[in-house]
């Protein structure tokens, strides 16, 4: 994954002024909802409300546009997503949360740099609610703690729309990165919140990780039952 490198201080977070709906989509195959998201964001115009998209993946590797397939080691019975956002190899499955943020960056006055800078100190920020100190890593995108991957971003714009977004390690089988060079890095140690002592609850973290998203954009969250079509994009 990890498409962009944001290196250097967070920036400062913003006031809340846009509201954007969230839509729990439980757990999900991984296209139909890659799909749903692509589609929304070709329709959607400068009045359309942001919306963040909250799942959990059946196991799948994704390959970004930057992917190449001899990152993916042994895939075996886990199957290998072509995929159109930025970057190299990841893993999605159960016990891990995937935001994925729909967000429109010329109204919120941001650019490319900043929006993942943001989204990589939101989960920083989640994970010192836990007394875990994680960092950015030069050279390699995502959040580490202690050198280990514990959140990756892969990101799509889109006539300065985002999708696709940020997939957190909670409380999963970690087995399936040894199959891959996780975003192209042969080696990379992978972890999870619950091993290092957090919580195991996807909600506990979910809320967390929710609340530090909308104070990095500025977002009031409202929640919404309403679910994108997933059957329209199999």
């Amino acid at each position: 994954m990890d498409p962009v490198t944001a290196d250097g201080p967070a920036v400062a977070a913003a006031p809340a002024v846009h509201t954007a709906l969230v839509r729990e989509l439980g757990r999900q195959s991984y296209v139909p909802v890659w799909k749903a998201m692509s589609a929304f964001t070709d329709v959607r115009d400068g009045q359309t409300p942001d919306e963040l998209w909250v799942v959990e993946h059946d196991p799948v590797f994704t390959l970004g546009q930057a992917g190449k397939p001899e990152h993916v080691l042994a895939p075996g019975d886990i199957p290998v997503v072509q995929v159109d956002r930025g970057g190299q190899v990841t893993y999605h499955g159960p016990g891990q949360l995937v935001v994925y943020p729909l967000l429109d960056l010329h109204r919120l006055g941001i650019g490319v740099r900043e929006y993942v800078c943001r989204i990589e100190q939101a989960i920083i920020d989640t994970l010192d609610h836990w007394n875990i100190q994680a960092e950015r890593q030069d050279g390699a995108p995502g959040v580490y703690v202690a050198g280990a991957k514990i959140a990756a971003l892969g990101i799509r714009v889109r006539r300065g729309r985002t999708f696709h977004g940020l997939s957190f390690n909670v409380a999963m089988d970690l087995e399936p990165f040894l199959r891959i060079n996780p975003c192209g890095y042969a080696g990379m140690r992978v972890t999870t919140v619950l091993d290092l002592g957090g919580p195991s609850s996807m909600d506990s973290l979910k809320a967390v990780l929710l609340e530090q998203l909308a104070k990095q954009f500025g977002l009031t969250l409202v929640a919404t039952p309403d679910l994108p079509d997933l059957s329209a994009h199999p």
